[in-house]
C-alpha cells in the first residue's frame, strides 16, 4: 500500500467511501447487536433458567465494559496502530458473539456480553479515527456522512429483527448473525486498511483509567438501576454519588499528568467543546427514542410487537436521505446555522411523536418517523464532524477517545430520562401501568432537553468548520 503522506489530496481522498463503510459495517454490527437482545430477554430467561428481572444483568455487563473501556481506546490505536487494533476488536466482537450463543448460563451470557462490550468500546472511537487519518480535510463531512448511515441503521433494525428471530428462530441466532457480518469485517480491513503511521510509546495513565472506569462504571449503573427499576434508589444514589466523587479525583489527576487517559485541555478549543457540551443535550433526547418509541407503540397504540418493529424502522428512511441535504446546507449555511434549526426541527419532531393516536393513520406516523430520522442523522453527523474542525491532526486520537466517552454516556443517560420521565407521569397520574398520555409527557420532555442544545450553540462562530463543508465564507457583522 502506498503510504498517503505521499500522495496528493485527490489521491489520498479516493478511497474514504471504501474506508467509511469498512468502518460503518462494523458500527452497524455493534449498534444491532445493543438493541436486538431486548426483544429476546423474555425467551433467554426462560432457557437460561433465570428470572426475566436477572436478564437485565446481561445489558448492565456490556455497557459497563463498553463505557470503561472507551477511555483507553485512544491510547491504545496510537500504541498499537489504528488499523491493527480496529481489526483485533472486529475479532474480538465477533468471538464473543459465538461465546454468546453458546452461553448455558446467565453468568457465563454475562462474561461474553462483557468481552463483546470491550470489542465494541475500541470499534466506535477508533473506527472514527481510522477514518479521519485516511480523509482529507475537505471530505470529513463526506466521510462521517458515509459512516453514520450504515452505523444508524442498526439501532433501529434491531428490535425489528430481534422479534423475527424470537418469533421463528432461536434466540442464539440474534448473536450468530453476527458471525458473517464480523468475518466481513476482518477481511476487508485485512485487504485495504494498513497503518501508515508509526506507533507512539507513551506509558499508559493507569491512575486516568481508574479514575475514569469508576466513574464512567458507576454512573452506567446508576443510570441502568435507575431505567429497568431493577435496583433501589439508595443503591442508584450510592452510585451516582460516587460517580462524581471518581469525576473530581479524575479532574485533580488530569490537570497534572503530562499525557492523561482523558485530555480535557482539548475543551479549551471552543469549538470542540461547544459542540460536546451542545451535543449532551441532543443525544439526551435522540437516546430515549429506542427505549419509549416501541413501547408507546405497543402498549400505548396497541400495536403488536412485529408491526411495532416495522413502524420503528421507518425512523432509518430518514438517515438514508441525510447525505445529500446535510452537504447543501453545510455549504450554503455552514455548521452553525445548520446545527441551530435542525436542532429545533429535532425538539419538534420529539413532540409530534407525543401527538401520535390511535386515530392516526399509520402513514401519518411513519412520515413523521421518518422525518424524525432525517433530522436526528444530519444532527448527529454534523456534531460528529464538527468537533474536529480546529483539533489538530495529531491530537485526532485523544478526540475520539473524548467525544466518544461523552456520546456513550449521553446516550446511555437520554434511556434513563426517559424511563424517569415516564415514571414520573405515570406517579402523578396514580398508573400501575403507563398509558398513551404518560408516554406523550415522557416525548415531550426529552424534546424540551433536545430543544436545550440550541442556545448552547450560540457560541459557535458563523464559519467555524468552513474548511469542511465547502463554506463560501462572505464577510458579515458577527451575529
Amino acid at each position: 500500500m502506498i503510504d498517503d503522506s505521499l500522495r496528493g489530496p485527490a489521491q489520498r481522498g479516493s478511497g474514504t467511501r471504501l474506508t467509511a463503510l469498512i468502518v460503518a459495517c462494523s458500527l452497524f454490527m455493534q449498534g444491532l447487536d445493543g438493541t436486538i437482545i431486548a426483544t429476546a430477554l423474555p425467551a433467554m430467561s426462560e432457557t437460561l433458567g433465570a428470572s426475566p428481572a436477572d436478564m437485565s444483568l446481561a445489558l448492565i455487563a456490556y455497557l459497563l465494559s463498553l463505557t470503561i473501556c472507551i477511555p483507553a481506546s485512544g491510547w491504545i490505536a496510537d500504541r498499537f496502530g489504528a488499523c491493527t487494533v480496529f481489526r483485533a476488536a472486529i475479532v474480538l466482537f465477533t468471538l464473543a458473539s459465538m461465546l454468546c450463543g453458546r452461553a448455558d448460563s446467565l453468568a457465563f451470557l454475562a462474561a461474553a456480553r462483557a468481552l463483546q462490550g470491550a470489542g465494541g468500546a475500541m470499534m466506535l472511537p477508533i473506527g472514527r479515527l481510522v477514518l479521519l487519518r485516511r480523509a482529507p480535510r475537505h471530505e470529513y463531512v463526506t466521510a462521517m456522512a458515509w459512516l453514520s448511515t450504515p452505523a444508524m441503521l442498526g439501532p433501529v433494525i434491531g428490535p425489528l429483527l430481534g422479534g423475527i428471530i424470537t418469533t421463528y428462530l432461536d434466540w442464539r441466532w440474534i448473536f450468530y448473525i453476527n458471525l458473517p457480518i464480523g468475518l466481513l469485517g476482518i477481511a476487508l480491513v485485512t485487504l485495504f486498511l494498513h497503518d501508515d503511521e508509526p506507533p507512539i510509546r507513551t506509558r499508559l495513565d493507569f491512575v486516568g483509567l481508574l479514575l475514569c472506569a469508576g466513574t464512567v462504571g458507576c454512573l452506567t449503573v446508576a443510570l441502568e438501576l435507575n431505567a429497568t427499576r431493577s435496583g433501589g434508589h439508595g443503591f442508584a444514589a450510592i452510585m451516582l454519588a460516587s460517580s462524581a466523587l471518581f469525576a473530581v479525583a479524575y479532574f485533580a489527576h488530569a490537570r497534572t499528568h503530562r499525557a492523561p487517559l482523558l485530555d480535557l485541555s482539548l475543551f479549551e478549543d471552543t469549538t470542540f467543546r461547544v459542540s460536546m457540551l451542545a451535543g449532551i443535550p441532543f443525544r439526551l433526547g435522540a437516546g430515549a427514542v429506542p427505549f419509549l418509541l416501541p413501547m408507546m407503540l405497543q402498549l400505548g397504540l396497541g400495536m403488536s410487537p412485529l408491526n411495532s418493529g416495522i413502524i420503528t424502522g421507518f425512523s432509518s428512511a430518514g438517515a438514508l436521505l441525510m447525505m445529500p441535504v446535510l452537504l447543501v446546507a453545510l455549504r450554503r449555511f455552514g455548521f452553525r446555522l445548520t446545527l441551530l434549526v435542525n436542532g429545533a426541527l429535532c425538539a419538534v419532531s420529539l413532540a409530534a411523536t407525543a401527538a401520535f393516536r390511535p386515530s392516526w393513520p399509520v402513514a401519518l406516523i411513519c412520515t413523521v418517523l421518518v422525518a424524525a430520522g432525517f433530522f436526528r442523522s444530519v444532527q448527529f453527523t454534523a456534531f460528529n464532524t464538527i468537533a474536529y474542525a480546529d483539533i489538530p491532526e495529531g491530537r485526532n486520537s485523544a478526540a475520539t477517545s473524548l467525544q466518544s466517552t461523552l456520546q456513550q454516556l449521553s446516550l446511555t443517560l437520554g434511556v434513563s430520562a426517559g424511563a424517569a420521565a415516564l415514571g414520573a407521569s405515570m406517579a402523578i397520574g396514580g398508573h400501575a401501568l403507563p398509558t398513551l398520555a404518560d408516554f406523550s409527557a415522557a416525548f415531550l420532555f426529552v424534546g424540551a432537553v433536545s430543544l436545550a442544545a440550541c442556545p448552547l450553540l450560540l457560541p459557535l462562530h458563523r464559519t467555524a468548520g468552513a474548511e469542511f463543508s465547502g463554506q463560501t465564507v462572505v464577510p458579515a457583522r458577527e451575529v
